[in-house]
């Protein structure tokens, strides 16, 4: 393996509850992102570091990731202080994050990342 590959993992990540209009609309997207995330002093714009990083993957980095690279706008909408707005239902497969270390959860191949607003306007 190259210095400038470094291993991925494939999620199924959705929104819902209006969240899909920050995100070009589309309510499921399959991305790719690098197992290993920069370390928490690393800054948000460095969401691709050489060599993938010091430590896995984790729900707070796909936040970040995504609000780098898929997010359309209106990003306060989405993420607050690195993590989700609160009202933002989190679920990893099928689970509520709470039970699952909410942003400390390790990413693994295949899991299915779901963000649901519970906000509506008015």
């Amino acid at each position: 393996m190259s210095a400038t590959s470094s291993p991925a993992i494939s999620l199924k990540v959705e929104f819902g509850g209006g969240l899909e209009l920050l995100f070009s609309n589309e309510r499921s997207h399959t991305v790719t992102i690098p197992a290993r995330a920069p370390s928490p002093a690393g800054a948000d714009t460095d969401v691709h570091p050489p060599g993938g990083g010091g430590r896995p993957a984790d729900i707070a980095f796909l936040i970040a990731w995504l609000r780098a690279n898929l997010l359309q706008e209106r990003a306060e909408l989405f993420e607050e202080n690195g993590t989700v707005r609160p009202g933002i239902l989190v679920l990893v497969n099928d689970t509520d994050w709470e039970l699952e270390g909410e942003g400390e959860y390790v990413l693994k191949d295949g899991d299915e990342i779901v963000f649901i607003s519970t906000l509506h306007g008015g």
